[in-house]
């Protein structure tokens, strides 16, 4: 697939500061892309659009070039200690996202160019909590590897986590765009993942993302550049045949990756699950999706900031975590399931 190259840009005038902000000024200005001035990103009004459908559509291909402000990090169970803020939303169309709500009305995506200030919160959590060993998930609010190409502040943010004793960074993707990183000095302290899923998760609910074959043409690279690598398998969705399809999934797989198949990897297993404003705002944007969402077959779990979520049912989600835990052992045995959830 191509790079993403974004419609319409907005910078804050305190990005110019910066040198990132400044460096991307420059390169959008010689792409000719449309570049607006913006006091802060809360205060973009009237995006291109003639139907909320087109408005949704163009704000999703819209940059906003800022500053992180709030230095707070998130925590970041079960993947990692933190969540280091690089940007936030995506440019992909995935009908399940949970960015669907927490975005809200505003799923431009934002990137930050105080990564200085950034990295110097991160040395204090790293300090705070040494000498054990701290993770930052960099993909919690966005898919940074897919716009990664233009701004290089994850490169950057690899390089920095590249020199700590006691920091580790992770974060996943759909996107192949990985050829920039390749040369990253990440001294093995960086995890690439992969979202991964059955045929039908990808070609129903994944739309504006990478191919399967591409996002394993790219973890090839990946594995082969010395990072360590994985796979998310998420969200697992219990579709007609799903057994099937899942142990498809992993053949298909093993046969792709070739001998890397044999070399350590981890796995993330994460069931579908789904709020009740977020089933709101889906089948407002995506009317004809084909995502079941009905609660009367779900379990009720309270989630984080008490707001629950939707999830299957105590005997379907053993029938899961066991039905692929079994796959993945039986097709990686040098794979490692690091949590299922």
């Amino acid at each position: 697939m191509k790079p993403f190259i974004p419609r319409l840009v907005y910078f804050e005038p305190q990005a110019l500061e910066y040198p990132l902000g400044k460096e991307l000024k420059e390169k959008f200005e010689k792409m000719g892309l449309e570049i607006r001035e913006t006091t802060s990103h809360n205060q973009i009004r009237n995006l291109p659009g003639d139907t909320d459908a087109e408005k949704y559509r163009i704000a999703k291909s819209t940059l906003v070039v800022g500053l992180r402000k709030t230095l707070k990090f998130e925590t970041s169970k079960p993947s990692a200690e933190y969540a280091i803020p690089l940007a936030t939303g995506c440019m992909g169309h995935c009908h399940y996202c949970y960015l669907q709500t927490t975005l809200g009305s505003k799923p431009y995506i934002r990137v930050y160019v105080n990564l200085e200030e950034i990295f110097e919160q991160a040395e204090k959590y790293m300090n705070e909590r040494k000498p054990e060993i701290t993770r930052f998930e960099a993909a919690c609010t966005s898919d940074i590897v897919g716009i990664d190409y233009l701004t290089h502040s994850l490169k950057k943010t690899i390089e920095f986590i590249g020199q700590t004793e006691y920091g580790r960074l992770r974060f996943v993707t759909k996107f192949p765009h990985v050829d920039h990183l390749l040369d990253a000095k990440h001294n093995g302290k960086t995890t690439f993942r992969f979202s991964i899923n059955s045929r039908y998760v990808i070609k129903n609910f994944e739309p504006g993302t990478g191919s399967f074959d591409e996002r394993i043409e790219a973890a090839k690279k990946v594995a082969n550049a010395g990072y360590p690598f994985g796979f998310i398998v998420a969200p697992i969705y219990m579709h007609e045949d799903w057994e099937e399809g899942y142990e498809e999934l992993f053949i298909r797989l093993k046969e792709a990756l070739g001998d890397l198949a044999n070399q350590k990897m981890t796995f993330e297993l994460i069931q579908h699950r789904f709020t009740k404003p977020a089933k709101k705002v889906i089948l407002e944007r995506y009317p004809n999706t084909k995502l079941e969402m009905d609660e009367e077959k779900r379990k009720y779990k309270w989630g984080k900031y008490g707001i629950g979520k939707y999830v299957y049912q105590t005997d379907q989600a053993a029938s899961i975590e066991e039905t692929i835990s079994a796959y993945i052992k039986y097709y990686f045995p040098n794979g490692e399931i690091q949590y299922f959830t």
